[in-house]
């Protein structure tokens, strides 16, 4: 977390808040947090798991963009805000996608796009959103890996605006839950996608799962 945090803080961007969002940690993190000084707040509470935390932090957070770093993640460098909100090509989007690195040196590029079916094409820690489409959405505690592909799943249903920028934004861990591919992670991919195009739709996705969750098994 303080290598997160510490990055954060090295941004040569400064209009920003940080809400850390604690679930109560029994070690010295609480008192690590304590030390930080404003634009840095935290809560420490019990939760149900990283979106109800994110749910909170939604709610704690004044700005008007929203933007999600796991506690092992980076950004990529120390002018990666500066680069993005000291621009005005994108007014009118709602979100901002952007790609990502991974710490094994391999990059993702992020797509909002149709493919968003076929699997999930946009990493959590590429995107930007405007805090005003968390007025009547949030990330649903139905499911505990992927929330935030069914959230850009509805925000994709919608035709939500966005803007795709050729930035890499962060530098994230290779080896989260949701690299596990077990088959409760494709039982959940199947259920948010069911959730979205409705029950006629269980045969497709369900082959889909099961054809990627063996395609998995074998490699």
């Amino acid at each position: 977390m303080k290598n997160c945090l510490k990055c954060i803080q090295s941004q040569s961007f400064s209009n920003f808040e940080v809400w850390v969002i604690d679930g109560d940690s029994t070690d010295e993190t609480k008192e690590y947090l304590n030390t930080l000084d404003p634009p840095f707040y935290f809560i420490s509470e019990k939760d149900s798991g990283i979106y109800d935390a994110m749910n909170v932090g939604i709610k704690k957070a004044v700005g008007e963009w929203l933007y999600f770093l796991g506690s092992d993640d980076q950004f990529f460098n120390d002018s990666v805000l500066k680069n993005l909100f000291e621009r005005d090509d994108y007014k009118d989007a709602q979100i901002l996608i952007g790609n990502i690195e991974y710490s094994n040196g391999l990059r993702f590029q992020s797509k909002f796009s149709f493919n968003l079916w076929y699997k999930n094409t946009v990493h959590h820690q590429s995107v930007f959103y405007k805090k005003d489409l968390f007025k009547k959405i949030e990330y649903s505690l139905d499911y505990d890996v992927l929330a935030d592909y069914h959230l850009n799943l509805q925000l994709f249903k919608q035709k939500t605006p966005f803007k795709k920028v050729e930035s890499t934004i962060a530098i994230c861990g290779d080896d989260g839950v949701s690299k596990n591919y077990n088959w409760k992670l494709y039982k959940e991919e199947i259920n948010l996608k069911i959730s979205q195009a409705g029950v006629l739709s269980f045969p497709i996705f369900f082959l889909l799962g099961l054809t990627k969750y063996c395609f998995r098994r074998i490699l």
